[in-house]
């Protein structure tokens, strides 16, 4: 392999955090009396996970592909746009190497559901649990996301051909 063959992306997403919504976050629903707001299920981390994988495979964006004004995609399950991104990925002989995320919020807490997350992407992503990694940091009270008004999610994403990876 060469070093050239390895391909990385990063992706980004931000939601608010809104009473009666369900709190899904990396595929998982927390038990939270907020949830993150969004056209589809309003997973933020699935959404910043497509965009990286997009970036590494030179794909579209995820409102491009999915858009918020379509109605098909209205209150869909995000894993599905992640499953499409992945045939995508898939198609082009690539396969993920590792993720690397962060969820900065002060609404649910991530550390008790880190294994289950880590586990629901291990499976969308077709990799062991080990290949994602997810970290919870605290806005310590400081800006527009602060006493859990919203949720932001950074994720870094490596690929490499499926020969290699």
């Amino acid at each position: 392999m060469n070093l050239f063959d390895l391909r990385i992306g990063l992706g980004f997403d931000l939601h608010r955090l809104e009473p009666g919504r369900k709190c899904i976050l990396a595929g998982v629903t927390l038990p939270h009396p907020t949830g993150p707001a969004g056209h589809s299920d309003g997973d933020a981390v699935l959404h910043a996970l497509c965009d990286a994988l997009a970036g590494a495979a030179d794909l579209d964006d995820i409102g491009t592909l999915f858009p918020d004004d379509d109605a098909v995609h209205r209150g869909q399950d995000s894993a599905e746009f992640v499953q499409r991104m992945m045939a995508e990925v898939r198609r082009q002989g690539l396969a993920v190497v590792n993720t690397d995320i962060v969820i900065a919020t002060e609404g649910p807490r991530i550390a008790p559901h880190r294994a289950a997350m880590r586990a629901r992407l291990g499976e969308l992503l077709g990799v062991d649990a080990s290949r994602v990694n997810i970290k919870g940091k605290s806005l310590e009270g400081l800006g527009a996301l602060a006493d859990g008004a919203g949720v932001a999610v950074q994720v870094v994403c490596l690929l490499a051909p499926q020969a290699c990876a």
